[in-house]
């Protein structure tokens, strides 16, 4: 006979949509099981840069940087391109500034705003320590006595009676290889991440990533996707999956990208030209490169451009890059050229065009006006030594997925809400549109798994009235 076990929300995932989740149905009454198909929580979310899109906070008041829902929800839609679901960007920025306050009232501890970063107009990047982040929210659901975990127990389908019943559990697999049911009375949260380690989906939407660098969490492979599909949900945003530009192409140990063109940099490819406006979405700046020769760049910079890096923040650790060995440096623009094989008067000539569009404050050939998005002013590349940054675009996560409504609930191909499941995090499609703007994914996880919970017993609610 086949085990059974029983609860009012089941969470399916175990990174900060799922314990975002869980936490908040905890704290509203509810018992929660989540389970998590590896030996430990954090999944793509504490693989990430710690990076979370907040807007009006007291950090950016401290130091005077003015923003607002407003602009938050302008620069989002820009950055998406106008593709974003504009229900899931509204309740995003009505719910970001509470979910700050939340987090910090459980102990989360974020470092001051600095940095304008990918498609912010102003500084609104809150940076944390991921995987102590979901560590912290994981120990406030055990400390809630509401929340139980199981570890290394993987969800296979989500069980109804019908295709018109409410999705009422799901079945698993344990850690020893038992199957056994979870039923849960008050529905199902999907949050088990997107699937960019799977190179199956991954090609059959984006084939033209194939060549790319794939990172992520071991069991992002689509799972939920798969599950929900199933089920007939409907998808969104799949023609927009894009690696992150700044990855450097044969590191192994550092996950993260640099991002040196923020601060300044150029990107050229490997015929010393540059492809892009560089202040654009490093999503977008991620299709750019694949485009180019080899799949790679170099990002191009001067010594006050590496002197602005920042410790503090990891896209922008140049030091750190430079004492992994994984910067060229060199003391003319000449020997740089030498070393990183790239034709140098082309390479010369491309800096020098460059720097006369500096000094106009805008690049006529690729629009570029400013470092980042909208903020700061185009910095001339003219001060020795130089530097090069090999870089490439990594899948970090797919950012696209199952479509979903304000409420986060999982809708069909018909339009119409699949009863009892609902869902949060990467795993969803919609609010992202056509790019990313930094802090946006993890701040969605957040977010939409708060919002998760409060919609699954409030059905309940509505249910027993």
């Amino acid at each position: 006979m086949t085990k059974t076990v029983q609860t009012q929300l089941l969470v399916i995932g175990g990174g900060l949509a799922g314990f975002a989740c869980a936490l908040q149905a905890a704290e509203d009454g509810a018992e929660v099981l989540l389970i998590e198909k590896t030996a430990t929580t954090g999944g793509s979310s504490a693989m990430s840069g710690g990076c979370l899109a907040f807007a009006g906070t007291d950090l950016q008041q401290r130091n005077d940087i003015e923003d607002s829902d407003e602009l938050l929800r302008r620069d989002l839609i820009e950055v998406g391109q106008s593709q974003n679901d504009a229900s899931l960007v509204e309740v995003y920025v009505a719910h970001q500034l509470d979910t700050y306050h939340w987090l910090r009232g459980h102990g989360v501890e974020f470092s001051p705003v600095i940095e304008a970063s990918s498609g912010q107009s102003v500084p609104r990047v809150h940076t944390v320590d991921p995987a102590d982040m979901v560590r912290t929210l994981a120990e406030k659901c055990k400390a809630t006595g509401r929340v139980s975990v199981m570890m290394s127990t993987a969800a296979k389908r989500l069980l109804r009676s019908d295709e018109r019943a409410p999705v009422r559990g799901a079945t698993a697999v344990d850690a020893s290889g038992q199957a056994f049911e979870i039923l849960a009375r008050d529905g199902v949260v999907l949050a088990s991440g997107g699937f960019c380690r799977n190179a199956e989906l991954v090609n059959r939407f984006a084939p033209h990533y194939a060549e790319a660098v794939f990172v992520g969490g071991e069991g992002n492979v689509g799972d939920g996707l798969l599950m929900g599909w199933k089920l007939g949900a409907d998808v969104r945003d799949m023609a927009y999956i894009k690696g992150t530009f700044g990855k450097h192409p044969v590191d192994t140990l550092n996950n993260h990208s640099c991002l040196a063109v923020y601060k300044g940099a150029i990107a050229v490819n490997q015929e010393g030209r540059r492809f892009v406006d560089e202040s654009l979405s490093y999503k977008l700046l991620g299709d750019a490169v694949m485009g180019q020769s080899y799949h790679s760049a170099f990002q191009v910079f001067d010594q006050p451009i590496f002197d602005s890096g920042d410790d503090r923040v990891r896209i922008l650790d140049f030091g750190r890059r430079m004492e992994e060995g994984l910067m060229v440096k060199a003391d003319s623009l000449q020997a740089l050229a030498q070393q990183i094989e790239v034709p140098y008067e082309t390479l010369r000539a491309t800096v020098d065009a460059y720097n006369l569009a500096a000094d106009a404050g805008e690049d006529a050939v690729f629009g570029r006006k400013a470092l980042v998005h909208n903020h700061g002013r185009l910095l001339r590349i003219e001060t020795a030594p130089f530097y090069a940054y090999p870089s490439t675009a990594a899948v970090f996560g797919t950012y696209c997925g199952l479509r979903i409504d304000a409420g986060m609930r999982v809708i069909d191909v018909f339009g119409d809400p699949i009863a009892g499941l609902l869902a949060a995090g990467e795993v969803v499609g919609g609010f992202h549109g056509g790019a990313y703007m930094t802090g946006s994914a993890l701040g969605k996880a957040a977010v939409f798994g708060r919002l998760a919970a409060r919609e699954a017993l409030k059905a309940e609610t509505q249910a027993a009235a």
